[in-house]
């Protein structure tokens, strides 16, 4: 049997934007993290061209429907490639194939007696092609805000109204069949307050899949939309048994109550066809001013033009640039509730989870591993507090994923990043190998299978960071179980050689841009004068000891917390590092004694104590714009201070 994973499919009158792709990237993640278990997976997308609209938006640009959608279709298509979705089955809704299982399903309905035709009259949102009753308009308009039609006409109709029952029996008896619990509530709400017979096709319009039998309507839009699932299988062809039913269908909040989780589980109940196991339904990406990205507002966030644009900025490479988008939708994942998207978020996200977590923790490995233990795996065992995080991410990633949560799997797998971080500080591999102490190689063995771990958490949601990961690791890339070898012993072979450090994600510069000069030119309005009453004299205080300053010459030093990026000795000086440190989104230079005490591998990815408000300096010809906190040891040496556990680049010391 295959492990089956479907997505809702993407209507084809307009351009796909980041809400759009959400869907079919969370069955790609669903689906590579399954296939990483070993199981024969079976992932389908697709594009849901029929329908009204698509023949208006084709005739609205003089354009033959069949070219239109083939071009709109190709796009969904290249961003699907793009975004490195891996798909086994992509259907067209236009494509004989489903046009057949349409029909069929249609007929075997109609065969079962649960399709009649009727005269309907009602309300019609052609741009969601869905039907209204009065009392659902608001302001005239339909719940999307849409226009809406007076349509009266012969149509036929499914009866889904002797589903009610069952579908609240399969509910009850299938807790886990909606998913989150809240929106599952919502549907069994809907499905209470009475469920309608629905209107299942149209008067022909010319475009479209004609009704077995009668060619003078088309099957409704979203009763073929649906079949998309089974066509995918081959049904009813024989051998679609072993691809049916799916482990889950992913989709949007949006279509989940009305199509998915009463009409579509309804008609295949009336056929006698298997429900899928589980109904995910994602919430919105809204944009930061609360506003739903669509192409109508023009708002739309297109996915690839974004991971161009953090490649341009950043310089990272294309593909890990396609990665981070990856990444920031799967830990931004919508599910309870909404998102909310905005640039700023996206880059402060890039530098703090992916320059500066991930990217740390692997430059900072390796860079130790060559200076320490000659770029080698060493054998050995590892401690036990590093297996023990690995087995807690991995269990933890392991639940979130069996609930679908792909914003928790990507959290636990960022756990052990965090942990391998705090683990290197904790540890300090750089003591260790002054001191010639003999646990190093077991330290240095640690961190290798933490990263090792954290490439195999991570593929699923950033299949290319995990390549290079892998690279940089001299490993090749495992086949059958790899789920299972996560923090084994075996997936670190001792004595493998390590290339060298390459930063994947280079740090993106959040200098704010300059503040525009005032327009000279323009005439300040005069300044209305307050009247102030005058306040008494404050009494004199009393002269502070000799050596003594009062908290307010102690609170004008401003200390915050930074994180060294680059380090280097000064050129010229045998005392002097340079220093590339960022502080909250700002990047500065600072020069400081400490070359004696540390070496730049010590320094890197490290938090320090800056003062941030001094004077400017030249060091030896070098700017210098802060000055590191540190303690004097008996030798005259640095010792750096920091916090004991991270804290957030920025945070005030005080």
């Amino acid at each position: 049997m295959r492990t089956t994973i479907v997505t809702a499919i993407p209507y084809v009158n307009s351009s796909p934007h980041i809400g759009t792709a959400l869907t079919t990237l969370s069955g790609d993640i669903t689906a590579r993290y399954h296939r990483m278990r070993g199981e024969d997976v079976f992932f389908v997308a697709g594009t849901d061209e029929n329908g009204l609209k698509i023949k208006e938006a084709a005739e609205a640009q003089g354009r033959d429907p069949h070219e239109f959608v083939a071009e709109i279709t190709q796009r969904f298509v290249d961003i699907f490639k793009g975004l490195n979705i891996q798909y086994d089955e992509f259907v067209r809704t236009s494509e004989p194939r489903h046009v057949r299982a349409s029909q069929v399903f249609f007929k075997t309905l109609q065969d079962k007696g649960y399709i009649y035709q009727s005269n309907y009259e009602g309300w019609y949102d052609v741009s969601t092609e869905t039907f209204f009753k009065e009392s659902d308009l608001v302001d005239g308009k339909s719940p999307d805000g849409n226009e809406v039609r007076w349509v009266s006409e012969t149509n036929y109709f499914f009866r889904l109204s002797a589903f009610q029952e069952p579908l609240l029996q399969h509910i009850a008896e299938n807790p886990g069949f909606i998913v989150p619990e809240s929106r599952r509530n919502e549907v069994v709400s809907f499905i209470n307050q009475g469920l309608r017979d629905a209107a299942i096709s149209r008067q022909n319009p010319g475009w479209g899949i004609p009704v077995p039998g009668d060619d003078t309507q088309v099957i409704y839009v979203w009763f073929d939309a649906l079949i998309n699932y089974v066509t995918a299988t081959g049904w009813p062809d024989p051998g679609w048994e072993d691809k049916w039913p799916p482990i889950v269908q992913w989709l949007g909040k949006d279509i989940l109550t009305r199509f998915h989780a009463t009409l579509w589980p309804a008609m295949l109940m009336g056929v006698g066809l298997p429900l899928p196991k589980v109904v995910a339904a994602h919430a919105w990406i809204l944009l930061g001013t609360g506003e739903k990205i669509s192409k109508s507002k023009g708002n739309l966030v297109e996915p690839l033009a974004l991971a161009r644009s953090i490649s341009d900025r950043s310089g990272c490479a294309p593909e890990i640039g396609v990665d981070v988008v990856r990444h920031y939708l799967a830990s931004t994942m919508p599910f309870e509730n909404d998102s909310v998207f905005t640039y700023e978020d996206f880059d402060r996200r890039y530098n703090v989870e992916l320059a500066n977590d991930l990217g740390n923790a692997l430059n900072r490995s390796l860079a130790m591993a060559h200076k320490f233990i000659d770029g080698t795996v060493p054998g050995g065992t590892v401690e036990h507090e590093a297996n023990e995080a690995i087995k807690v991410a991995k269990d933890s990633y392991e639940s979130a994923m069996a609930g679908y949560r792909l914003e928790r799997a990507t959290d636990s797998a960022w756990s052990l990043v965090r942990f391998l971080n705090r683990y290197i500080h904790n540890r300090a591999p750089w003591d260790l190998a002054k001191k010639n102490d003999p646990a190093l190689p077991t330290v240095m063995r640690s961190m290798l299978l933490c990263l090792k771990a954290i490439e195999g958490m991570i593929r699923p949601i950033m299949p290319a960071t995990a390549d290079q990961i892998l690279k940089q690791l001299g490993l090749p890339e495992t086949t059958g179980n790899q789920w299972a070898q996560i923090g084994s012993e075996d997936s670190l072979p001792a004595g493998t050689k390590l290339s060298l450090p390459e930063p994947i994600f280079p740090r993106l510069d959040l200098t704010p841009l300059a503040e525009p000069k005032k327009d000279e030119t323009k005439k300040e309005e005069p300044k209305k004068v307050e009247e102030t009453k005058p306040q008494p004299k404050p009494a004199d205080a009393a002269p502070l000891p000799e050596g003594i300053i009062g908290i307010e010459d102690f609170m004008k030093v401003q200390l915050k917390v930074g994180r060294v990026l680059e380090a280097e000795p000064l050129e010229g000086s045998d005392k002097l590092m340079k220093l590339q440190v960022v502080i909250a989104s700002e990047k500065r230079q600072i020069v400081a004694g400490i070359r004696k005490n540390y070496q730049p591998e010590d320094l890197i990815g490290r938090q320090v104590v800056v003062v941030t408000n001094l004077k400017s300096a030249k060091l030896r010809g070098a700017d210098s714009q802060g000055m590191l906190l540190a303690a004097v040891d008996a030798e005259g040496g640095a010792i750096l201070l920091q916090p004991d556990r991270e804290a957030p680049e920025g945070s005030q010391v005080r």
